[in-house]
């Protein structure tokens, strides 16, 4: 899975604009994506998610400890079971064992692998939910300051066009007010709609990719 909140942003927010008298537009800048990467909450969702991955994955390892034993002990039965001094009884009381290991260890599979497929969506959707909940707080913030300077167009200075050109190819400094949103964001007490809080279940973490163990 992708790095938790390494995103591309739209790249354009704009205002509708309101033709003036005058004939000249205030126009502002804002970096999306500096402003996401140093809002708090972008780091406290970060430090959560990743919490729940590394928890998920001893969850995994565990489960993969035990698939390992699981295949150790029916090879070591095939090999009892090879033995020519074996008692006709004594092989069908292995075999039996060994076939009930082999159907525990199918189920073992299925396990893991549900195991893993699900923490991995728990974990995708959480972050997805957080990821839209603190682009909607940042757009807030900047439409504030949109509405407070009177301004016409806003530019996302970090997008790139289709082409991976930028889409703003030059602003001046003074019209950037990136800072200005960060400070705000980040200011403390204020007041946030944005939760880092997982739900009991993406608590549990998403699993390692790791593909299921296999039989050696």
């Amino acid at each position: 899975m992708k790095k938790l909140l390494s995103l591309t942003f739209v790249s354009l927010l704009v205002l509708p604009i309101a033709a003036r008298a005058q004939g000249t537009l205030k126009i502002g800048t804002v970096d999306m994506n500096k402003t996401f990467r140093e809002f708090n909450k972008t780091k406290d969702a970060e430090a959560k998610i990743n919490d729940a991955k590394n928890q998920a994955k001893k969850e995994y390892d565990e489960r993969a400890d035990s698939y390992k034993k699981a295949l150790d002990d029916i090879n070591n039965l095939n090999k009892q079971l090879e033995a020519p001094a074996l008692s006709a009884d004594a092989k069908a009381q292995k075999a039996k064992e060994r076939d009930d290991k082999i159907a525990n260890i199918k189920n073992m599979e299925r396990e893991i692998t549900e195991f893993r497929q699900t923490r991995e969506r728990q974990l995708q959707e959480q972050a997805l939910r957080m990821r839209e909940g603190i682009v909607k707080e940042i757009t807030e913030v900047v439409m504030e300051r949109v509405k407070s300077n009177n301004l016409d167009l806003v530019f996302d200075k970090s997008g790139n066009s289709l082409n991976g050109v930028p889409v703003l190819m030059y602003s001046r400094e003074t019209v950037d007010f990136t800072n200005d949103v960060v400070a705000v964001l980040n200011k403390p007490g204020r007041p946030s709609s944005v939760t880092t809080t997982l739900s009991p279940a993406a608590k549990e973490g998403a699993a390692s990719p790791a593909a299921t163990p296999k039989k050696p």
